[in-house]
């Protein structure tokens, strides 16, 4: 009798095999893109283009967490902000009691996870996972409320910008930063100079992997500027971009974006992958 359980396909008809992949999100989140990737057949090679750390002062976001009582909405801007801010709220000894009557806006899926996980309600997710997302998913809801916009130390100023401009006071508190993990350096340049070993794909999750990629290069190996592709060289690396705010990052930096997500987020970015089908 045949059998109906679900056979898996050979390793060499999956649509990533053999192709090998640069994963550059932080360690402790690389898993997820890694996974999925590997599940597609890829090689997966996890060199972290970030490292998040505490905040060089914890002053304003402990300020903001003991008048909570004093803001009418909340906004988180990545998984990496949802951990920071309830770790600082549980070390003051505070609950999600004290968010009870905030409303809740995440920048996407993901954060809004992150967020419910801990039991916090999600009262707003744009339709992109943007911050021009956002804020128009806001449009009529701030006008003379209080915001806390909690996030890393350097960020892009679109979301508190604009909310002002609709009235809003906003208070801009960070909760962590993200620095460039010089161990990488030593491990990347070896592989983008190794021709058995070097990526057909290297993936771009934030704007800050692509500014700390191309840091950790620096001007020694390979700037991928737009050129000519010859054949066996890094100039046929392909560059993948979770969306359109990290893809503007790339161009800006003088790099390629030969694949963007259409879905702003981790299993987009894999979808996106699979459907171009990297040769290797």
């Amino acid at each position: 009798m045949m059998s109906t359980r679900k056979r898996r396909a050979p390793k060499n008809k999956l649509p990533l095999a053999g192709v090998r992949i640069v994963v550059g999100r932080a360690r402790h989140q690389a898993s997820a893109l890694s996974v999925g990737l590997r599940k597609l057949g890829a090689t997966v090679f996890e060199i972290p283009f970030i490292e998040i750390r505490k905040p060089r002062s914890y002053q304003p976001l402990d300020i903001a967490l003991k008048n909570l009582r004093d803001y009418d909405w909340l906004i988180l801007t990545s998984v990496n902000g949802v951990d920071a801010f309830l770790q600082r709220l549980r070390k003051l000894g505070l609950n999600g009691k004290q968010l009870k009557h905030l409303k809740v806006a995440a920048i996407g899926p993901a954060t809004k996870q992150a967020m419910e996980k801990h039991g916090i309600q999600v009262d707003v997710i744009p339709e992109e996972y943007v911050a021009e997302s956002v804020v128009e998913s806001l449009r009529n809801r701030v006008l003379g409320k209080r915001v806390l916009l909690a996030r890393a130390r350097v960020a892009r100023d679109v979301i508190p910008r604009e909310l002002r401009k609709l009235g809003a006071r906003v208070d801009v508190v960070e909760a962590y930063e993200t620095v460039i993990p010089h161990s990488s350096r030593t491990r990347l340049r070896a592989m983008l100079t190794n021709a058995k070993r070097r990526p057909h794909v290297i993936t771009f999750t934030s704007s800050s992997t692509v500014r700390n990629f191309v840091k950790l290069l620096g001007n020694t190996v390979w700037r991928a500027r737009p050129r000519p592709r010859k054949a066996g060289s890094v100039e046929e690396i392909r560059l993948a971009s979770i969306g359109p705010i990290t893809s503007s990052t790339l161009r800006e930096l003088g790099l390629r974006v030969d694949i963007e997500a259409k879905e702003y987020t981790i299993p987009g970015l894999i979808k996106a992958l699979a459907a171009a089908k990297p040769s290797p």
